[in-house]
């Protein structure tokens, strides 16, 4: 059986934020339809610095999980911050209600959502600041250009774009440094591969949404069951294995309210697939 290639184990971000490449997504820590606080907000806190005492230095969050429930968890359970935790954060989506998600990536709101999560994460400047998506109101270069204002003005550090085209992500490129791109992608679901192609091309992080399809790697092929056999390995840690290595910029982000799955997830970094078995996942 052939090797895979040596795995990085971190990630540089925009050149100056090196973290591990596994990191944590902050949406589930929320209420039922992402809507409110959730019913345990002990066990949320308690998640939440269990993943920093672990060494995960990458949380992902935005200011419309709850909406703003998951960025005031974070900032309660973990500030001040230790030293090198990474906090990457949203702007551009509203929540009329649960399950609800609207655009609003005009300049004004996208200012105000800026000057909101800075509160409510108690920072002076966002490390990486993502435009949420593509508002079809607005022009892509008028929300770019506010998250180049807010980063002349200190509030940002680094700005990255989620839910994009490869057409899209040239276009900001032009008007900005964008350093990541947040697509939906797993094994399950690679829509985006071009863009994950470009994105290593262009030595962009990509940080794939929704990184486990449990539903379908339920029902998946038999390549993947053996692979877990071979492994010792649930479904979803192969199928977090083969995420990280897919492409060496790949930094997923995967969520839970559940300790014992977070565990479960991180223990995925340590799996090192062949390159057969990387190949016969792709093939699937």
């Amino acid at each position: 059986m052939a090797s895979a290639q040596p795995l990085p184990l971190t990630i540089t971000i925009g050149g100056d934020l090196t973290v591990k490449r596994l990191g944590f997504g902050a949406m589930r820590l929320t209420g039922r339809g992402i809507w409110g606080y959730p019913p345990d907000r002990a066990a949320a806190i308690a998640l939440l610095r269990r993943v920093v005492e672990r060494g995960v230095d990458l949380i992902d969050t935005a200011d419309s999980y709850g909406p703003e429930t998951s960025e005031a968890l974070i900032a309660e359970a973990l500030h001040p911050y230790p030293r090198g935790l990474v906090i990457a954060t949203k702007g551009g989506l509203v929540r009329p209600g649960p399950e609800r998600w609207e655009a609003d990536c005009r300049p004004a709101h996208l200012r105000q959502a800026c000057d909101g999560s800075l509160r409510r994460l108690k920072l002076e400047r966002i490390d990486l600041y993502q435009l949420h998506t593509i508002d079809s109101k607005t022009a892509l270069e008028d929300s770019v250009g506010a998250l180049v204002e807010l980063q002349k003005a200190g509030k940002i550090r680094h700005i990255g774009l989620s839910n994009v085209t490869v057409e899209q992500l040239a276009r900001a490129r032009k008007l900005a440094k964008i350093v990541s791109v947040q697509n939906r992608y797993n094994l399950s679901d690679r829509s985006h591969d071009p863009v994950v192609d470009a994105c290593t091309r262009e030595e962009l992080a990509f940080i794939p949404w929704y990184p486990l399809d449990a539903g379908t790697l339920a029902r998946a092929q038999k390549s993947l069951a053996e692979i877990c056999r071979r492994h010792h390995a649930s479904a979803s840690q192969i199928a977090l294995a083969w995420l990280l290595h897919r492409s060496p910029v790949m930094a997923p982000i995967p969520g839970t309210s559940s300790l014992a799955h977070f565990e479960e997830n991180l223990a995925a970094a340590d799996i090192r697939l062949s390159a057969d078995e990387v190949a016969a996942l792709a093939g699937s």
